[in-house]
This record gives C-alpha cells, structure tokens and sequence, in this order.
C-alpha cells in the first residue's frame, strides 16, 4: 500500500516544502482576485437557487447520499501528502513501474485486485485501471476486443448489441469505425439470444464483438451471459460486460453470481472477456469515474498488438490504455470505498435498495395500474411505468422515453431506486403521484 511515509519519501525540495505546507508568497492571489470578480459573484449565486432537495431526484442512477466523514478525512490525508495539491499523474499501465514517481499506482492496482475478486476473477490473473467514467472504461473493453480479434483473425468485428444498451455504446461503435448489428430484445429488454444466434449465422465472415448489459439503461434488463456463451460457441469472439449500476450493489446479494467473471460450478470457464462498472451510481462517489476489468492474459496479449500502434520510449513501457496521462487523485480517493466499513455500509445500500424497489414496486401496482409499472427482473432497482404529469416529472428528475410496447405508442418514465431514496422519499412520490391522478 502507498502509505504517507512512502510518498514523503519520494518527495524533496520545494515538492516537499508544498506537501507540508510551506507556499511560495502570493500562491493564494488568484482566488481571492476571482472572489472578488463580478463573473464569480454572479456564479455563486445562481448556484445558490439549487434549493431542490437532492434525495427527490429519482430518475437517474445517482446515490445522491453525502459519503462519510470517513470519507473526507481520507481526502484530507492524502491533501497532507500532495494528492489533489500538486500534480501527480497515473501514466501508463498500473501494474508497470511509472517513471513520473509522483503516482497512486499503489492505489490503483489495490482498487483493482479487491474488486476483481468481488467479480471472481483469478487473483492471479487480473489486470485493470480506474477509468474517467464507466463510458470511458466501455471504451476500453471495446477496443481492446477490436484489437484482439482483428489481430487474431485478420478480419474487423461487427459489433452486436441491443437498442436497450447504453447509448454511449453507439458512440463508441462509431468511433472505433465498426458496423453495428442490433439484436433483437425480449419483452423484458433483455437480448434475445435466439436472434443473436440468427445474426452470428448471417455474418459468420466476421469476428464478433458483443457487448452485453445486465442493467439496461431504462428498462433494467439483463443480457443472460450463459445463454451468450452457447450462441457464441464456435465463432472468434469478445463479449464485454456493461454493468455500470448493476454491477456496484449486486455483489453485495445473493444475486452475486450474475456479475462473476468465473462461476463456481465452472471455475475453469470465463463468462466474459471485460467488464466496466461505474463508481459515481451505486457507491457515491463524488465524481465520474470506472472501473475498468480484464484479465492479465487478455492484456498481454492485447498489448503485444498495442506495441504495434504505440511503444512510446518516453514512458519506457507499453501503456496498456488508450488514455496516456491519468487521474492519480481518483484511484487514491475510490480507495476508501474498498474498505471494510465501506464494503460494510455497500452491503446495506444494496439490500435496502432491492426492498426499497420491492415496496414501490407492490404500492404502484396495487394503487396506480393504470401507470402499468414493470419491474424488469428481482435484481433490478429500476421501475418504469406510463409517463405520469409534467410537475412529477420535474419534481423528481424523472427520466422519460418513448417506446411502442403491445404496438401502442406511449411515454414511459422510470424511478431508478438508489440508497438516498429511502421509504419516506418513496412515500412522497406516491403521495404525489395519488395527488396527479
């Protein structure tokens, strides 16, 4: 672990005279000019007119809790040592020595090794970094998959998914230049693996790419990982696993195995080749950031094709990552949610959230069916119903979306339950929603 002695060690002169509060005379100036400024005045107070109370927004996947005090004096520790004082930067590959030294990679690899284990990866082989958002570390696990399946065949993949997906997977098809084919869904949103095999058959000239999600972005559907498997078998393949939401309370139930990389019946067999989770939905944490998963050996080989692109001398080694210089302050601060009162108050986030779900979700079918409410799956903490009036909708930040289901056109919203919408939030909404009707 990079402990303070560690880094004040690799600290001297004036670096070192900064990490313990020695300033150079005027450092402060430009703050107190911007205080002053009328720009900044005038900033601050339309921030002041945010008077909504947070824990009413409850159509996006936000833990809209403040983390603990615990939180913060970690924070503050790592101030004392320069961490967010002065520039430290995580270049490169975590699991490689940095020759900028000023680095959390001890962090880092922490973060990674701990939750690989979380999602059963082999101790021995887990390889990963902490991304800028889970968007960010989807775009690892596709190109990577890109990169080893042109590699290995020759040929670019096709990229399968479903239209329930993120929509930030549609970008990254379009960035990395690479034809999409859409699979069908299920009633329930999920990807509807017989179609997958009817289109694996039609393009059998191209590796796949498949991305599946379990935890769909509205919906809260699941993509069953097994069943892709069998429609994959005997085609060059990489299937990379979006769980950004799902994936942060689900390993904290009995519903665990549906995000793990090995199961315990078939230990020997990977489920996935990549998985991307995001750390400012279930755990709280105060700014975008992912995490990013894969295994050592899909990275080594990966990288052998990487040197190919980029084998920069300057860093004196193959970065790994499509980013070169990385936040160091956000691996450091995501630390803290690895520990055990951390993991601790995770499990009991996660359980109120899927009793929390279960409750809204009893109440709205038994007083309001004609919002016609669905709830996915049990895993899910995501309900979606008809579209109710335009002061509910803004009241609580309800997400809307227009979807043809039983061929009927209609606008649907959803109420994403996360742990700052306890029983008293979700009596509200449906004092509200008694009041609208």
């Amino acid at each position: 672990m990079l402990t303070r002695r560690r880094f004040l060690n690799y600290s001297s002169g004036g670096i070192l005279a900064i990490a313990n509060g020695c300033r150079p005379e005027h450092i402060n100036w430009l703050p107190h000019q911007e205080q002053n400024s009328s720009a900044i005045n005038v900033a601050l107070a339309e921030h002041a007119k945010f008077t909504k109370p947070k824990n009413l927004l409850l159509g996006y996947p936000i833990n809209m809790n403040t983390p603990p005090k615990a939180f913060f004096a970690w924070r503050q520790q790592l101030l004392q040592i320069g961490v967010g004082e002065f520039s430290y930067n995580n270049v490169g590959n975590p699991y490689k020595d940095s020759p900028i030294v000023y680095n959390t990679h001890d962090y880092e690899r922490e973060v990674i090794n701990r939750f690989g284990k979380l999602y059963k990866f082999p101790s021995t082989n887990t390889w990963g970094f902490l991304s800028n958002s889970g968007t960010d570390s989807n775009m690892h696990g596709m190109y990577m998959g890109r990169i080893l399946l042109k590699g290995r065949t020759g040929e670019l993949p096709k990229a399968y998914f479903t239209k329930e997906a993120h929509y930030s997977i549609q970008i990254l098809r379009d960035l990395l230049g690479l034809e999409t084919v859409f699979v069908e869904t299920l009633p329930d949103g999920g990807m509807d693996t017989h179609d997958l095999k009817k289109k694996l058959a039609d393009n059998a000239s191209h590796p796949a790419l498949v991305i599946a999600t379990i935890g769909t972005t509205f919906k809260g559907a699941i993509d069953q990982l097994d069943h892709i498997q069998d429609a994959l078998k005997g085609y060059a393949s990489y299937l990379h696993l979006d769980v950004a939401l799902f994936g942060g309370y689900l390993t904290h139930t009995q519903y665990a195995d549906e995000v793990a990389h090995q199961s315990d019946s078939n230990p020997n067999k990977a489920r996935y080749d990549s998985i991307a989770v995001s750390c400012h939905k279930f755990f709280g944490f105060p700014s975008p950031a992912g995490l990013f998963i894969s295994t050592q050996s899909h990275f080594n080989e990966f990288n052998e094709f990487f040197s190919q692109i980029h084998n920069p001398e300057y860093i004196q080694h193959v970065p790994g990552t499509i980013t070169c210089s990385r936040d160091a302050v956000k691996p450091a601060e995501f630390y803290y949610f690895t520990s055990p009162a951390a993991m601790a108050k995770q499990r009991e986030d996660a359980l109120a959230i899927l009793q929390n779900t279960t409750y809204l979700f009893d109440e709205m079918q038994n007083h309001f069916p004609d919002l016609q409410p669905v709830r996915s799956n049990e895993l899910s903490n995501t309900l979606f119903f008809r579209k109710p009036s335009d002061e509910i909708v803004e009241k609580y930040s309800l997400a809307t979306m227009h979807f043809n289901i039983n061929n009927i056109n209609q606008n649907y919203a959803h109420v994403v339950v996360m742990p700052h919408a306890n029983r008293k939030v979700l009596s509200e909404f449906l004092t509200d929603l008694d009041k609208k009707s």
